[in-house]
């Protein structure tokens, strides 16, 4: 074979292989698999999946990383369930108190309440809207506890799968104080 044919002839070749890779890459990144390492999965086919990573296997860091990534998403609708993620003693004794939030929103937010105690009462009114973040700066659903007991309460949320909402619970004041980070879901 000649010099300038076997050079063609690999020319092709490298081509061919970089065009497999290149659409392989694509086919893995819709996997809708993100691995933050450690366990630390978001998986937006399998929401118990992406809530035990959220609860038990991303770090404060993985869980500050991909809050930051994610973008607002849908607004939460309807009845869902909740967890507290961090402080990590505060997770064993939470269901004791609250279980959730039932979102009565459209697109563009509205109200609700959250779920208190094993007996599933509704309280603590809130309205969720579009607002900015005060971890970052950017844009999320910023619930609003205004009509509350507690209206120096703060939430955040955005959407890190579908239907898997991962927020932080601040109050507000001179300085502001985080209180507990979180994870609400839709069944």
């Amino acid at each position: 074979m000649s010099p300038l044919l076997r050079k063609s002839v690999l020319t092709i070749a490298a081509s061919a292989l970089a065009l497999l890779f290149a659409c392989a890459g694509p086919a893995q990144a819709d996997s809708g698999v993100t691995d933050y390492g450690g366990g630390c999965v978001l998986d937006s086919g399998n929401r118990a999946a992406t809530i035990d990573a959220l609860r038990l296997r991303c770090t404060p860091d993985q869980q500050d990383l991909l809050f930051h990534e994610a973008a607002p998403g849908a607004a939460p609708r309807g009845v869902t369930s909740g967890w507290v993620v961090r402080p990590g003693y505060v997770q064993g004794i939470a269901p004791a108190f609250w279980i959730g939030k039932t979102f009565a929103t459209g697109p563009d937010g509205g109200p609700l309440t959250n779920r208190v105690t094993g007996l599933d009462i509704a309280a603590w009114p809130a309205n969720i809207h579009r607002g900015t973040a005060l971890l970052d700066g950017r844009p999320a659903w910023v619930l609003d506890y205004t009509p509350s007991p507690t209206p120096q309460v703060h939430d955040e949320v955005r959407e890190v799968a579908p239907g898997v909402w991962f927020g932080y619970s601040w109050w507000l004041g001179e300085v502001n104080t985080l209180l507990l980070t979180f994870v609400v879901a839709t069944p």
